[in-house]
């Protein structure tokens, strides 16, 4: 079992978190407390205060490069990767497009 300690409001997370869709990989989500002096749960599984963080058995990877590292080299790409890729970015533009729209000053 892949575990990923993470929050949603990082970027480097939602990227891991993309990363691992692509690979069709099923993970569980540890969510992380915003204040690093809270993080003991964290830092007691993997001996490190910093997100996002990958454990996979004996391995502890921290840091969005080293886990898209750890993941590639150990998992691969599998030939769904690219359709996740891309439907992914589609979402990401008309989600940023529906927010333009709403917050552009109405104009008359």
């Amino acid at each position: 079992m892949i575990e990923l300690w993470q929050t949603e409001w990082c970027p480097a997370s939602r990227r891991v978190r993309q990363r691992l869709t692509e690979l069709d990989v099923d993970y569980v989500i540890r969510q992380v407390p915003v204040e690093k002096d809270e993080r003991t749960g964290l830092v007691d599984a993997t001996g490190s205060d910093v997100i996002p963080v990958l454990v996979h058995r004996d391995d502890v990877v921290v840091g969005e490069d080293e886990i898209r590292r750890w993941l590639d080299e150990t998992i691969g790409e599998p030939a769904g990767a690219d359709a996740h890729r891309l439907k992914a970015e589609k979402a990401r533009r008309r989600y940023l497009e529906e927010e333009c729209e709403c917050s552009q000053p109405a104009t008359r």
